[in-house]
């Protein structure tokens, strides 16, 4: 075996993260030459003593960045690049590794040139956030007579936060929930860590979706957990393949799934909710984007629909309201409320205290539902420009997946390009695009690539002008796969 020897750091940052710095800078030294074949997943995770998991997901951000490659009942090998100058490996701290990538893998290209437009995936319209609303509710807070607000809170959340998420999930998504069921964290990572201890660590296996959410892959893969994917159908998750993995817990995204924008069908989450019942397993609904729905009547949740108790429900502020919040909850069955406060009563709450009370005065005011409706019309709009656009100067050669819901929708590319290739082409051009081949745990070997274009962050103006300059960038590397004459679903 090669001689790998990365310096793991206890605590500091995600175990893959650090190994996939430690190839990063042994390939930009020259240490790992082109063509050197990295140890397979199995025997490198042994020698180090890490999950497989471990492995995997840093090979796949490696192949993701164009580092390595993947060659068919071959294994993974370092690419055949002429390097430009240096490539800056992030160091902080928690820091994700970039997503685009200054390999060159042309003869020739333009010289790095500033970001104009971002279709990042997660990004609000910040220009309609309402400053004036919030800023009053925080000073309302922030009054001399409460200064009970400088301490530690209750452990669930506020109890008047929690007591207004309950009304408003039953409103609005059919959530079936009382304020004592209800848990606040700071983020789905947290709450998805919370999980991880209540069902404990020791010879767990979650299912998750196939491609599916990256983030919650990895807080899974680093409590320990086996993580087994399932495929996708035309429908959402495969419950057939789902039952044959003999997992009893399962993280899905139904009401928009991530990446593919699948939006699961009401007979689907029946035959979903039987086989929680007949097995006595638990389903994780993850409602990151629930809120935003462009066409047809929304489906109601699926723990809406749970009468046995089966269903987690999971939900954010950061895509309808922003981000820098930090702040997410989730709805547990009764069962699973007392050992919740059974195993996890010594847990201090993670989000702030000072943040939960201006939210729940932002809720009971009115301003959060009026914000809501205000942001999915002007997402709509941005939604259908982004469509028309893609249509107007890429139809020929894409498909689009996922439309109708969502921040985001996620395109395939006819093109014999890699997704790293063409993410490399739009950002010599100032165009910044993000490939999904980091969400497979085992990636496609012959699918078209495929990226999330986020239109929140964006105006209307910078979708328009980001599509077309992006045209620009990827047309001599374009195909036409026999005719196509309406390859985005939806659009006359």
């Amino acid at each position: 075996m090669l001689d790998i020897s990365p310096r793991f750091v206890e605590g500091s940052e995600p175990l893959y993260l650090q190994l996939y710095r430690y190839f990063c800078t042994e390939i930009q030294g020259r240490r790992l030459n082109s063509g050197t074949r990295l140890p397979p997943v199995r025997a490198l995770s042994g020698f180090l003593q890490v999950s497989k998991t471990t492995v995997e997901s840093a090979y796949h951000q490696l192949m993701a960045e164009g580092y390595i490659e993947s060659r068919e009942r071959s294994g993974f090998y370092v690419v055949d690049v002429d390097w430009d100058g240096p490539v800056p490996v992030p160091t902080g701290k928690g820091q994700q590794p970039a997503k685009t990538t200054y390999v060159q893998t042309t003869p020739s290209r333009p010289s790095a040139v500033p970001i104009q437009y971002d279709f990042h995936q997660a990004r609000v319209d910040a220009e309609h956030f309402p400053f004036d609303r919030w800023r009053k509710y925080t000073n309302q807070c922030m009054q001399e007579e409460n200064k009970h607000v400088l301490y530690y809170g209750d452990r669930q959340g506020e109890p008047q936060l929690r007591e207004e998420l309950a009304r408003y999930l039953g409103r609005a998504r059919g959530v079936q929930a009382t304020p004592e069921q209800i848990v606040i964290g700071a983020g789905t990572q947290v709450i998805i860590s919370l999980l991880g201890f209540l069902f404990g660590t020791r010879g767990q296996a979650v299912a998750m979706e196939e491609p599916g959410y990256h983030g919650v892959r990895t807080v899974f893969s680093h409590l320990g957990y086996d993580v087994r994917p399932i495929r996708l159908t035309e429908d959402g998750i495969d419950v057939e393949a789902l039952s044959e993995s003999g997992a009893r817990l399962v993280y899905i995204t139904p009401s928009h799934q991530d990446p593919s924008g699948i939006v699961m069908p009401y007979a689907k989450r029946l035959k979903l909710l039987h086989w929680a019942n007949q097995t006595g397993s638990y389903i994780i609904e993850d409602d990151y984007d629930g809120e935003f729905r462009y066409h047809g009547k929304p489906i109601p949740s699926l723990q809406g629909l749970d009468t046995q108790g089966r269903v987690i429900y999971l939900g954010t502020f950061s895509k309808a309201l922003l981000p820098s919040i930090r702040m997410s909850y989730m709805v547990l069955p009764q069962a699973l409320l007392a050992v919740f406060q059974e195993k996890l009563a010594d847990f201090d709450q993670s989000a702030s205290r000072i943040h939960q009370e201006t939210l729940a005065l932002f809720m009971k005011n009115g301003d959060w539902e009026r914000h809501i409706r205000k942001m999915r019309t002007l997402y709509r709009k941005k939604h259908g420009v982004l469509l028309r656009c893609l249509q107007e100067q890429l139809g020929a050669y894409i498909w689009v997946k996922g439309q109708d819901a969502g921040l985001s929708v996620t395109v395939e590319v006819k093109s014999e390009s890699t997704p790293q290739q063409l993410t490399q082409f739009a950002a010599a051009s100032g165009v910044r695009v993000y490939p999904t081949a980091h969400k497979w745990i085992h990636p496609q070997e012959n699918g078209l690539p495929a990226f999330q274009f986020g239109f929140g962050g964006q105006t209307i103006e910078e979708i328009e002008d980001g599509i077309r300059l992006l045209k620009r960038a990827w047309e001599p590397y374009l195909q036409v796969e026999g005719e196509n004459k309406n390859p985005i679903q939806g659009i006359g």
